[in-house]
């Protein structure tokens, strides 16, 4: 069980600071629900505390493994699938994970496959929905504003 002011990760969402932990009476049904403040996007967040490790939640990573994230982002350019369907699918099992480098490599070869040929809406829409999970996790673990954030993603990602 988490605890107020914890650093967690919901993936598909991203990460967040635990505000608070509410009783909410939702069809009927009173459950426990943690509140979550994303720091990227300024958005609360709940989530019931009864499936936390059903979805997946876990702790933000420490700041030697955003370090490691970021030289992640430094690979080179990965072979992708040409079927865009394929391609897409794989990266969402990827982005559902909820593991940093897993979204990290999606960011990377999605902004590669952007700067070479383009994305489609689905992609670009894709794209950015993972750099702000990636985003929001580093803020919380480097203590770093999100522009900086960005700024760091976009240098590392070789062309």
């Amino acid at each position: 069980m988490y605890s107020i002011g914890d650093k967690i990760v919901y993936p598909m969402h991203g990460a967040g600071v635990i505000e608070s932990i509410e009783e909410r009476e939702i069809l009927g049904e009173k459950k426990s629900y943690y509140v979550m403040k994303m720091p990227v996007g300024d958005m609360k967040v709940m989530i019931p505390v009864g499936n936390a490790n059903h979805v997946g939640i876990r702790g933000v990573i420490g700041r030697g493994d955003a370090d490691a994230v970021f030289k992640c982002l430094e690979g080179g350019t990965c072979e992708q699938n040409a079927n865009w369907n394929k391609r897409y699918r794989e990266n969402m099992v990827k982005i559902k994970s909820g593991n940093v480098f897993e979204v990290a490599d999606v960011v990377r070869s999605l902004v590669q496959r952007e700067r070479v040929r383009g994305l489609s809406t689905g992609e670009r829409k894709m794209l950015n929905s993972a750099k702000q999970i990636l985003i929001s996790e580093l803020v919380l673990a480097k203590n770093l504003p999100p522009c900086e954030v960005e700024d760091i993603i976009k240098m590392k990602i070789p062309i």
